[in-house]
């Protein structure tokens, strides 16, 4: 006996499509376009699946869905929507249903979830509590972004770790606070910490907490951000950028479940859910042993990955009405943008992604003379920004780089004698260097000279003459 499917949807065109080609797999289909329809059927047949629109004729499809939801417990229903934004994907998981799928949908895709959901009768996800916060400033409604949207509303039901990967300024920590704010830890805190910014020697102090005494200047017990962020969210950006030996203390914690404070005996047991991100890609450093594979692992549980604002070009006259919205909340002049504008906007490369389109956005509430901001408003400051950025390139070219300074600087401050200074030049490099590498490595010598680009016996030579010893950089699980 085939499978029936209860069709809601008022657009005859796309109830068609969908029709035949679930037939042509065998279901049989009745089809309505209003919710009066949709009870009406319900309450006269038995249904294998719902599958339903979710602006009707009469109503909302979701917020009708209650009754239904009672009276039929064990009904998988999937949820089609042409509003295509966060807080729809997350009223479609409030509901327990089975997918959501933004229009335009992959019509194969939906009928292999079809087949799925009805074999997989029964398992109906539980429903979420209802106070949920709307209204988060994810904008967008590009495929791109309702890939990213359906991956958030996976992980809203349980604590998996996220790994959030995407280039500066796609939006990484919007995405961890609506995890965050959407989730079932919403009523605990939601504590970010730059894992770049805090130097290498404070790290596990900054994460983990330190007793009273625990080293100089340890005057009073100090409270760290995984214990901070109990019952909450914490959030570890940069991720990449973490030393080594932070690496290997982050990765006990996550394995064990439980923390120590620095210079404690006490063993503090975690509850909070962990979301990492990173602009860096992982894989390569992994490759040459400067993040952890294993600590790749744990965190890398479920991926969400953020397109750069050149895959969702189509966001961008969203993204820039949003943000003049927001100016003008925050005391900068009303504006409006004109469609040229926000064609003339889209145009743009945005190598900075959202955080650039926001901050030259809000530049233009502010400096902008007229209250409708138009393509001949933007094309001034463009320019202005395109000069910059053009002597800013040239002043690139004629300052020395870093390591140029330094050797220079180096050089003032030394009192050599003639032959003398391409050895004691050598020397001063290549003791931080090896050091540097060693600590990157944990003490360990093949990746560290394959790092360098020299022979091991050679890494071992120059330690054994420059007084290194490896051990002290090793890691200790």
């Amino acid at each position: 006996m085939s499978k029936r499917v209860l069709l809601v949807e008022d657009d005859a065109s796309i109830a068609l499509v969908i029709t035949a080609a679930l037939e042509a797999e065998g279901f049989t289909v009745d089809r309505c376009d209003s919710i009066a329809g949709r009870d009406r059927l319900l309450s006269a047949q038995t249904y294998d699946l719902l599958l339903t629109d979710v602006m009707l004729t009469d109503g909302d499809g979701i917020e009708t869905l209650g009754p239904v939801r009672e009276a039929h417990p064990t009904l998988p229903i999937i949820i089609l929507s042409a509003q295509n934004t966060l807080d729809t994907a997350v009223r479609a998981s409030d509901t327990g249903a089975f997918e959501y799928f933004p229009k335009p949908f992959d019509l194969e895709e939906l009928v292999r979830t079809v087949t799925q959901a009805i074999g997989n009768a029964g398992g109906v996800g539980a429903e979420l509590p209802q106070d949920v916060p709307q209204g988060l400033p994810l904008v967008g409604r590009s495929s791109a972004m309702q890939a990213v949207y359906r991956m958030i509303t996976r992980v809203l039901r349980n604590d998996l770790t996220v790994l959030i990967l995407g280039e500066s300024g796609t939006g990484k920590e919007l995405v961890a606070e609506a995890i965050h704010q959407l989730g079932n830890r919403r009523s605990g805190p939601f504590v970010a910490v730059n894992t770049a910014a805090i130097p290498a020697e404070l790290i596990e102090s900054e994460l983990f907490g330190h007793e009273k005494g625990a080293f100089t200047g340890a005057v009073a017990r100090s409270i760290g951000k995984f214990e901070q962020a109990s019952g909450g969210t914490l959030f570890l950006d940069e991720i990449g950028d973490m030393p080594m030996q932070a690496q290997t203390r982050l990765l006990r914690a996550l394995q064990s479940g439980r923390i120590r404070r620095v210079g404690g005996r006490e063993e503090i047991i975690l509850d909070c859910r962990i979301v990492a991100a990173t602009n860096r890609d992982l894989l390569p450093m992994i490759a040459a042993g400067t993040f952890r594979e294993d600590l790749y692992y744990r965190l890398a549980v479920v991926p969400i990955e953020l397109p750069p604002l050149r895959e969702r070009a189509d966001d961008i006259p969203a993204l820039s009405q949003h943000f003049l919205a927001k100016a003008a909340l925050e005391g900068l002049p009303r504006r409006q943008l004109t469609q040229a504008g926000a064609d003339l906007l889209s145009r743009q490369p945005w190598r900075g992604n959202v955080r650039e389109l926001r901050n030259f956005v809000y530049r233009l509430a502010l400096l902008a003379r007229d209250e409708v901001i138009d393509a001949s408003t933007i094309e001034p400051l463009l320019a202005q920004e395109a000069t910059g950025a053009a002597r800013s390139s040239e002043s690139d070219e004629r300052r020395p780089s870093d390591l140029a300074s330094a050797v220079a600087a180096w050089l003032s401050a030394q009192n050599l004698q003639p032959g003398e200074v391409y050895d004691a030049a050598l020397a001063a490099f290549e003791r931080p260097l090896f050091l540097q590498i060693l600590a990157l490595t944990g003490g360990n010598q093949l990746r560290a000279a394959q790092i360098l680009g020299i022979n091991r016996n050679t890494l071992r030579k120059r330690l054994s003459d420059l007084n290194i010893t490896p051990d002290e950089f090793a890691s200790r699980d």
